[in-house]
């Protein structure tokens, strides 16, 4: 059984240690973990790993945050991936820091990633992960809330989380949505 996993970020190293680029960081950690490498390819660097006797197909697009759905809506019809078998990790600011949040299908909740994505697939059923990266911000100004850096206190904290968010990818491929949301969602 193959499945896509995508982690949803922007290219570019001004984004790389942004909040908005936390679906890179989850994807890049279980990459290292797995002694997997990303490689560009179309639409966006893309790496392989197996996990008992499950193929995950790993996507970080280089299509930017916004226009998302063209790489998503590629690498399934490409790897004949059923839409049941897709993950994306996306950022989310109505949740408070490192929690996750792992749903079967659900709205967009304002994030044009997200957005994009459904778009593209005609549907808005797909799984999602979601990283809270909080909501610590002024009114207006969320964009540059979530395309600032992390705080030091949350960079030490990314690392455990992303362990778990980790966890949590292979736990959907081997277990499916609805039994890994009652084993993370309250991690």
């Amino acid at each position: 059984m193959k499945y896509l996993i995508v982690g949803l970020g922007n290219i570019g190293s001004e984004y790389a240690e942004t909040r908005h680029n936390i679906g890179f960081k989850v994807l890049d950690a279980l990459a290292e973990a797995s002694n997997t490498v990303f490689t560009s390819s179309r639409y966006g660097a893309v790496a392989e790993m197996r996990h008992k006797g499950r193929t995950l197909v790993m996507l970080k697009p280089s299509t930017y945050m916004n226009l998302s759905g063209k790489a998503v809506r590629y690498w399934l019809e490409q790897e004949r991936i059923p839409r049941e078998n897709l993950l994306v990790v996306s950022d989310d600011i109505a949740l408070p820091f490192g929690a996750l949040r792992m749903r079967p299908k659900g709205s967009a909740g304002g994030h044009n990633g997200l957005k994009n994505i459904a778009e593209l697939l005609g549907s808005e059923e797909y799984a999602r992960m979601r990283f809270g990266v909080g909501g610590d911000f002024a009114r207006g100004h969320q964009v540059d809330y979530v395309l600032g850096e992390w705080t030091d206190e949350e960079r030490k904290a990314l690392p455990e989380r992303l362990k778990i968010f980790g966890e949590a990818i292979l736990s959907f491929a081997t277990i499916g949505c609805e039994r890994t949301m009652n084993l993370y969602n309250k991690k």
